[in-house]
This record gives structure tokens, C-alpha cells and sequence, in this order.
């Protein structure tokens, strides 16, 4: 019986580990691509250079969103 557990114990760990590794590359990969977004907004000048969004389409500042230039609410 205990090496069933001391079994499960060894796969669950590795399971844990395998989890851990791929969050980690996904958080990097999404960082990676919000800072890619982030600089094409920039190029077509949808973000101000105070990190306030500017919205395109009426020009007034405002896009409706919670959120500011940084990705913060």
C-alpha cells in the first residue's frame, strides 16, 4: 500500500512540475505578446505618450474601458 501512495505521490509531483513549467512559458509568451501590441499601437499613434489610450475614431481620449495604458483597471 505504501509504495501504491509513495506511486501517486512520485506522479502527482510530476504532473505539478510539468503544470508549473508550461504556466511559466504561457506567461511569458502572453507578456511577449502585449508588449508586441502594445508597440503596434504605438506605431499607428492609438496610444499617447503618457499612457493614457486615445480613441481613433472620435479623438476625444476615451475608449470606454476601465483600464489605462499599462493594462492596469
Amino acid at each position: 500500500m505504501f509504495k501504491h501512495l509513495e506511486k501517486q505521490g512520485e506522479l502527482l509531483m510530476e504532473a505539478y512540475r510539468s503544470m508549473s513549467h508550461d504556466l511559466h512559458r504561457l506567461q511569458v509568451e502572453e507578456e511577449m505578446l502585449l508588449r508586441k501590441f502594445y508597440e503596434l499601437m504605438s506605431a499607428q499613434g492609438l496610444i499617447k505618450k503618457n499612457g493614457r489610450r486615445e480613441n481613433a475614431s472620435t479623438g476625444n481620449g476615451e475608449n470606454g474601458s476601465n483600464e489605462d495604458g499599462n493594462g492596469n483597471q
